[in-house]
């Protein structure tokens, strides 16, 4: 058996250029638009891909990765099926929080705020353009229900297959749509040397207004 890795060793200096107030877009949206723009033009594999927590009534805690479908004032939208795991705390609790990990900018994003359900006609909309295989995954997969092996799983999409043979434009199921997240707070954090990361957040106030503030590494 090999050693494990010495985490304690494993260490990446930042070199980053600073982040001021100054540097920063008038708003929280245009700024995460400028990052998200910055990190598909370098290249980064999913660079829409955030870490979604949410916890249940009990306050237990669990994470996985969605992608961001929308993104405006409003806040940033993505998509599952309304009887996952992540929408039964999401209908419960109705807060959520994601993290944009940009690893290879030295970079991360941390979004928190309420959760509401996108219209019907927004999440068509979005459905319309997926490719016609996710749409029928979409149909065939109870999304996080336990099942008795993959066999399971291909011989439920063999059967969506076979009743959407023939159907130009799959319908979208009832049980599958769009998730809002409207901010509280959005975080913008920029690694630095020595670990002195620059963390700016942008805050809504009680009469709807924003401000920025600097949070100590």
């Amino acid at each position: 058996m090999t050693d494990a890795p010495a985490l304690e060793r494993m260490r990446t200096d930042y070199s980053s250029r600073p982040l001021d107030v100054d540097d920063l877009a008038p708003t929280w949206h245009e700024q995460l638009t400028a990052w998200l723009e910055q990190a598909r033009e370098a290249g980064l594999t999913e660079p829409n891909a955030m870490v979604l927590a949410t916890s249940d009534p009990d306050g237990l805690p669990s994470s996985r990765t969605v992608l961001c479908k929308g993104l405006d004032a409003g806040g940033i939208v993505f998509y599952t099926n309304y009887t996952s795991a992540k929408s039964h705390d999401l209908n419960r609790t109705r807060v959520a929080s994601v993290t944009f990990p940009w690893y290879d900018l030295q970079r991360q994003v941390q979004l928190s705020g309420r959760v509401e359900r996108c219209s019907d006609a927004q999440s068509d909309a979005y459905w319309a353009l997926r490719p016609r295989g996710s749409q029928l995954g979409a149909w065939a997969s109870a999304q996080s229900t336990i099942v008795a092996g993959r066999t399971v799983l291909d011989q439920a999409l063999a059967g969506v297959t076979r009743r959407f043979d023939g159907v130009d434009e799959i319908p979208r199921p009832p049980h599958w749509g769009g998730w809002r997240i409207v901010p509280w707070q959005v975080e913008f954090w920029q690694g630095r040397a020595d670990r002195m990361h620059d963390r700016l957040r942008f805050e809504v106030g009680r009469d709807d207004s924003w401000s920025v503030r600097r949070l100590a590494p």
